[in-house]
């Protein structure tokens, strides 16, 4: 009779032992699938975060340089403004991911964007497509 009672017992425990075997199969999977989808998702975000500061770079070095090459008083004003956005460029903490004021951080560097192209009368527009990132006038 003993033995057929562990005959029972293992059928009805089967259920309670699959679950937890399969749940912990999911779990496995679904833990090793997350890493790599999170891993793609950060390459990608990082990628048009260092595509977008890289563009606002580019764009006050050279006007930096066209500042400096035609210098007046009217231009003063600029020239604060761009050099205080290429100091935030610099100070942009790249290498840090971790770091937990990067979104402050841009937006600050996006808003002194603005207040520069708007001291030029420019209207910049920071666009990632496919044909890559850019700014169109």
């Amino acid at each position: 009779m003993a033995e057929s009672q562990d005959i029972f017992d293992a059928i009805v425990m089967a259920d309670e032992r699959f679950h937890g075997e399969g749940y912990q199969e999911g779990y496995e999977e679904g833990s090793s699938l997350g890493i790599i989808e999170g891993r793609q998702y950060g390459t990608l975000h990082g990628a048009k975060i260092g595509s977008e500061i890289g563009c606002y770079q580019g764009f006050a070095l050279v006007w930096k340089c066209l500042l400096h090459s035609c210098a007046s008083e009217k231009d003063s004003r600029k020239m604060k403004v761009l050099e205080s956005l290429i100091g935030m460029i610099q100070r942009f903490p790249y290498d840090d991911p971790t770091y937990d004021k990067l979104h402050e951080d841009l937006d600050r560097i996006r808003g002194k964007f603005r207040q520069f192209c708007s001291l030029l009368n420019v209207q910049p527009d920071f666009k990632i497509s496919a044909e890559g990132p850019g700014l169109s006038f």
